[in-house]
């Protein structure tokens, strides 16, 4: 990518709460991408602000991967019913 089609931005630092299984599949595939949380979760997040899916099948296996290594059995379905 070139300097000219780069956007400056402001981040912050932020104390979010998340499931601990779910934080570790994000982390794994940040990992497996070479990039950091953070910016994982802003691609992912602009993604679907636009409606867009974030994930290519490739990407989708390696999630599938992941889940299953960290026992995470949480679907979308279960995103407003999660207690501690």
């Amino acid at each position: 990518m070139t300097e000219t089609n780069r956007k400056k931005v402001e981040r912050v630092q932020t104390g979010v709460r998340i499931e601990k299984r779910l934080l570790k599949v994000l982390k794994g595939l940040a990992e497996y991408h070479d990039m950091s949380l953070g910016d994982l979760l802003e691609g992912i997040v602009l993604h679907v602000f636009e409606g867009k899916t974030p994930f290519d099948d490739k990407n989708l296996s390696r999630i599938a991967e992941l889940k299953k290594i960290y026992e995470l059995d949480l679907t979308s379905k279960d995103s407003h019913r999660l207690i501690e």
